[in-house]
């Protein structure tokens, strides 16, 4: 059984953060952004996109999370297969995460960690 990170993710977010993330989009209802409730900046967007735009095989579509990181955490995980430039975001401070299985669920959550807190209020 293949296991949905996405759902995965959705459920990590909703249980740490308290966020559900939302669909701004009405031509991509299957976006979902996942923004801080007091400043509404995004820590995270949950994406399903055609695998061309990162290179791969196949006509089909990708779940793609993109999370903003640091110059540090970049260099250590841009080169694991399945973290990669970011798609559609500035590419020295987001990366774009594969939900394909090749990621570890654990490096997601630690990268999400890392986003939510670049990310927070500045209070």
């Amino acid at each position: 059984m293949k296991v949905n990170q996405k759902q995965q993710i959705l459920d990590f977010v909703k249980k740490k953060y308290k966020v559900s993330g939302d669909c701004p989009w009405a031509k991509y209802p299957e976006f979902r952004v996942l923004r801080h409730s007091d400043n509404k900046k995004w820590f995270g967007l949950l994406m399903n996109i055609p695998k061309q735009k990162f290179g791969l095989t196949g006509n089909d579509n990708i779940d793609v999370l993109n999370i903003k990181t640091d110059s540090m955490v970049i260099g250590s995980f841009i080169n694991q297969h399945g973290i990669m430039p970011a798609y559609h975001m500035n590419k020295a401070s987001w990366v774009s995460v594969l939900l394909d299985g090749s990621v570890p669920l654990a490096d997601i959550e630690f990268l999400l960690n890392v986003s939510f807190e670049l990310t927070k209020s500045k209070k």
